[in-house]
């Protein structure tokens, strides 16, 4: 079935406490690229978690924890190039058991410590998940059979790159085959499984089992680096408020992109940073909510 348009977030009552509205585990950064985890951290916020943490290798905390005062940071032991070592695992498992929705991968690097960890919270974590940027490509290593035994939702964001990796394509899906390549994906590899897959472009596809959304808003000043991890963090926030995952996917990468397209006519597309987009998320969702009379 074709989804016209996502459904606005709920009003929140007024006696609502920060307890109502999710608790997000963003496991991200590594030594290079704190970026990552500060925008994620920071679109969770903005898209309206209750409690935010991040949780990140021990050298880069400090960074990161000056990226933004309203979430938490948790540092973890890492390996010799600064990314998640084979410790962080244990180290995190208290932080699975606090949070409400993982969102996993943004700037993590690639090691067989990390494929490890990302097995691991895949097949051992029963709070909905999101899986972002590395967490995909280390999927894609011969993992991806770890999706099956899940029973809570599963949110895959990829970009074509990454979509061919997950699918064994030998180069990223064209426009004309996007829709059929997403049903045939969810159909076979990930059947077992509630998993809806956000496959990212000009026109976002979302899909599941039996629904799907295509995008219109977005712009291609949008195609920069950080906007993905900003993504990643929005659509956390929004499954950490109790929105069915597919219903959360679709107003993520709707109100993502309108805020992409607010920055846009403020500042033109080709100078576009993933912080005027983060910078935006509150007039674009403030939109949706209005919407929802």
């Amino acid at each position: 079935m074709l989804v016209d348009a996502p459904i606005p977030l709920p009003r929140r009552a007024r006696e609502s406490h920060k307890g109502d509205f999710g608790r997000v585990l963003v496991v991200a950064g590594s030594r290079g690229m704190a970026g990552a985890a500060v925008l994620a951290g920071t679109a969770a916020l903005r898209g309206g978690a209750g409690l935010v943490r991040i949780a990140v290798p021990r050298s880069i905390a400090a960074i990161v924890a000056t990226g933004h005062p309203c979430y938490m940071t948790a540092d973890f032991a890492e390996d010799d190039h600064g990314r998640l070592g084979a410790a962080a695992l244990d180290e995190l498992r208290p932080h699975l058991d606090w949070c409400s929705v993982v969102v996993l991968g943004p700037g993590l690097g690639q090691s067989d410590a990390l494929g490890a960890l990302v097995s691991a919270v895949v097949t051992g974590c029963d709070r909905p998940l999101v899986l972002d940027a590395d967490s995909l490509n280390l999927l894609a290593a011969g993992r991806l059979e770890r999706l099956a035994g899940r029973a809570a939702p599963t949110v895959l964001t990829p970009h074509p790159g990454e979509f061919a990796r997950l699918t064994g394509e030998p180069a990223p899906v064209g426009e004309h085959r996007r829709m059929e390549a997403a049903q045939a994906f969810l159909g076979k590899t990930v059947a077992a499984t509630p998993c809806v897959l956000v496959l990212k472009g000009a026109g976002t596809i979302v899909a599941d089992a039996n629904r799907m959304y295509i995008n219109r808003t977005g712009n291609p000043g949008m195609a920069t680096g950080g906007t993905g991890d900003v993504l990643a963090g929005l659509l956390g926030a929004l499954l950490g408020q109790g929105l069915d995952a597919f219903e959360a996917a679709a107003l993520a990468v709707h109100v993502h992109g309108l805020a992409g397209d607010r920055a846009a006519e403020r500042l033109g597309e080709a100078s576009l940073l993933a912080t005027d987009v983060l910078e935006e998320l509150p007039a674009a969702l403030r939109d949706r909510v209005a919407a929802s009379g």
